[in-house]
C-alpha cells in the first residue's frame, strides 16, 4: 500500500490523514495546526502554527535535529518558558510549547495583518509541498531560511516573522541555565529551534463518523495524534505511557479491547520501531517490532472476538535504519475478519505482502474498504 502516493515518503500526520479516509492534498492543515491543537494552544485563522523541534547547533552546522533525544520534558518545557518571556518579536507575539521531548509547537500572532502558510520550512531535513511536509533523503546539515513560497504580503511576513523567532530563540537559549548545566555534564545542548510545516487555518472538515458511518475512538500518545483526533470528530483514548515497553504494549492491548464495547472502530498508532529506525539502530527496530508482536497483538488477540471484529494492520511509512530517514516505498497491509478469505502469503512484510490478494491499494482506500467489510 503507497499511503499517500507512489514516490513520497511522508511524514507520519499526513500517512494517518489518507488511512483514515482524508486526501491530505485536500484536507490536511498543516503539522504545525495538528501539534498547536493537539497541545492545548489556543489557535485561529490568520495565525500561523509551526511543528518544531529543539536542536543542537554549533558554528552554523546542525549537530542533532534532535538533541540527541536526550532532552527531557522538563527540560525543554523550562527552555520554551524561558524563550516565552524574553523573546520579544517587533509586531507579533508569539507561544512557544514544548510538548514531549525534543518537540513541540509555535504560534505566531502578527499585529500588521493575517499570515500565511506559505512558507518554507527551517528544518533542512523536510521540504514543503503544499500543506505537506515532505522527508528529503539529501539535505545539508545547516539551518535553512524560511522563504515565502507565494508573492503575497501575508507570506512574506510570515517568512520574516519566522527568521526572527528562530535567530531570537538561538540567543535566548545559547545563555539558558539549562543548556550550561546540560554542557556542564556532557550533553548536548538545546540551542537551536527548528521549525517545519505551518498551518494558517483549522479546515471544517466533515467528522469521520458523518463521512464513513461507524463511531470512532481514537488511542492518543502524542500532541498530533490527538490533534487528528479532535480534527476529525475522533473521541481521543488516553494510551498509557512511560511503562517498560512490553508492559506497556499490553496496557494497550486490554485498553483497546474494552474500548470496542465503546464504538465501532478503534485507531491505535504504535511510534515504537520509527525511533530507532531514525537513529539506525536495527536490532533495536527489530526488537521493539518482536514486543510489539508479542505484547500488544499476543494479548489483544485473545481478548477480542474475531469471528465479529475487523482487524487492519499496517505502517504509515517505512522508515530505512540505512537511510535514517522516511522512504517512499509501499508498505504491508494486512486485513482479517468475517468476509475475508486468507490468501497465500505467510508473514507481515514487504516481500509477503506484494504478492498477497488484496494488490497495491491507496491509503484513502482503507476505511471505505473496512467500512464495506463491517457492513457486510
Amino acid at each position: 500500500m503507497h499511503t499517500v502516493g507512489v514516490d513520497i515518503a511522508p511524514e507520519s500526520d499526513i500517512a494517518v490523514f489518507a488511512i483514515l479516509g482524508y486526501d491530505p492534498r485536500q484536507d490536511h492543515p498543516g503539522r504545525g495546526v495538528l501539534e498547536a491543537l493537539g497541545s492545548g494552544m489556543a489557535f485561529a485563522d490568520g495565525e500561523l502554527a509551526h511543528r518544531i523541534n529543539f536542536a543542537t547547533q554549533a558554528d552554523g552546522e546542525i549537530i542533532d535535529r534532535r538533541v540527541g533525544r536526550d532532552l527531557p520534558s522538563q527540560d525543554a518545557h523550562a527552555l520554551a518558558d524561558e524563550v516565552n518571556r524574553e523573546l520579544r518579536l517587533a509586531d507579533a507575539t508569539f507561544e512557544l510549547r514544548a510538548t514531549v521531548e525534543h518537540r513541540g509547537a509555535l504560534v505566531l500572532r502578527s499585529t500588521e495583518g493575517p499570515l500565511s502558510a506559505a512558507v518554507s520550512n527551517t528544518d533542512p531535513a523536510y521540504a514543503k509541498e503544499g500543506s505537506l511536509g515532505v522527508a528529503l533523503e539529501h539535505f545539508e546539515n545547516r539551518v535553512a531560511e524560511a522563504t515565502p513560497l507565494e508573492g503575497s504580503e501575508e507570506a512574506e511576513r510570515s517568512a520574516d516573522l519566522t527568521n526572527a523567532f528562530v535567530e531570537g530563540a538561538a540567543k535566548v537559549l545559547e545563555r539558558a541555565e539549562v543548556n550550561r548545566r546540560r554542557e556542564a555534564e556532557g550533553r548536548l545542548p538545546a540551542n537551536l529551534i527548528l521549525t517545519r510545516d505551518a498551518g494558517d487555518h483549522i479546515p471544517a472538515l466533515p467528522p469521520i463518523r458523518e463521512r464513513f458511518g461507524p463511531s470512532w475512538g481514537s488511542f492518543v500518545e502524542m500532541p498530533v495524534e490527538r490533534g487528528i483526533a479532535m480534527l476529525l470528530g475522533m473521541s481521543p483514548v488516553d494510551a498509557p505511557s512511560g511503562m517498560p515497553r512490553r508492559e506497556q504494549y499490553a496496557a494497550w492491548a486490554a485498553l483497546a479491547a474494552e474500548a470496542l464495547g465503546g464504538y465501532d472502530a478503534i485507531y491505535v498508532h504504535i511510534k515504537g520501531p520509527d525511533v530507532p529506525a531514525h537513529d539506525g539502530r536495527a536490532q533495536d527496530k527489530l526488537l521493539v517490532i518482536q514486543d510489539i508482536d508479542a505484547a500488544f497483538f499476543g494479548e489483544v488477540l485473545p481478548r477480542i472476538d474475531r469471528r465479529r471484529i475487523i482487524l487492519a494492520v499496517t505502517a504509515d511509512h517505512s522508515t530505512s535504519c540505512v537511510r535514517k530517514a522516511h522512504t517512499a516505498g509501499p508498505v504491508p497491509l494486512l486485513v482479517a475478519g468475517p468476509g475475508v478469505a486468507a490468501d497465500s502469503t505467510s508473514s507481515f512484510g514487504e516481500r509477503e505482502a506484494s504478492r498477497g490478494a488484496l494488490g497495491t491499494l491507496m491509503g484513502v482506500e482503507i476505511v471505505p474498504n473496512l467500512v464495506g467489510l463491517m457492513r457486510g
